[in-house]
């Protein structure tokens, strides 16, 4: 059985709850207080961070490696395109992503991070959704009609806007639209830990 261990607020570790639960199968989660983590974590990502996942002698960290190890063992339903053309533009959105919105959202989810780099982290998470948005007026998801893990890699930012105080205008409307039916998704709901929930009450 694969074993996740996660951040209960951690948005990388959201996206890898949010596959395990989209995939429907058996798996065990160990909660992981980001601010007082176990000596063994250290051990297994030299990072020290979470996610991790370990599945016999396997262990991997990085949310994005461990979603598309997920979805390569378990390939229903296939989360990553098909089409290697198709799964190579995939991962070149997935790099965009880490790079123009996540990279942020790492400073906004650090201690060490100072008002003013917390500042600036919100003005270019703001202005990246807000240069996106207008992609969702005519798809559905990112990469068209279909539902993929593109899609898990954004949703944790979308779920924290309020309570990273991202200020938006209204142009992002088919963004947030957007972000709705990615949180009625019954994977999404079941993925949630309560401390994640807590933060759109």
């Amino acid at each position: 059985m694969m074993i996740l261990y996660s951040g209960i607020t951690c948005p990388f570790s959201q996206r890898c709850r949010f596959v395990l639960h989209e995939k429907g199968m058996d798996f065990e989660i160990k909660d992981v207080d980001t601010f007082n983590k176990p000596e063994d974590l250290a051990h297994m990502n030299p990072y020290n961070q979470v996610p991790v996942l370990v599945e016999r002698d396997l262990i991997l960290h990085e949310s994005n490696i461990i979603n598309e190890y997920i979805d390569e063992r378990f390939p229903h339903p296939q989360l990553m395109p098909g089409d290697p053309v198709m799964r190579g533009r995939g991962r070149l959105v997935l790099f965009r992503l880490e790079k123009e919105l996540f990279s942020h959202v790492q400073v906004l989810e650090s201690q060490d991070s100072s008002s003013k780099e917390k500042t600036k982290a919100r003005e270019f998470i703001s202005q990246g959704l807000t240069l996106i948005a207008p992609g969702f007026v005519k798809n559905k998801y990112i990469m068209g009609e279909d539902f993929s893990m593109i899609d898990i890699a954004l949703a944790p930012l979308l779920w924290r806007l309020n309570h990273y105080d991202i200020k938006l205008s209204k142009s992002v409307t088919p963004l947030l639209k957007y972000a709705e039916r990615i949180f009625q998704r019954e994977s999404f709901i079941n993925a949630l830990t309560p401390a994640e929930k807590a933060m759109r009450r």
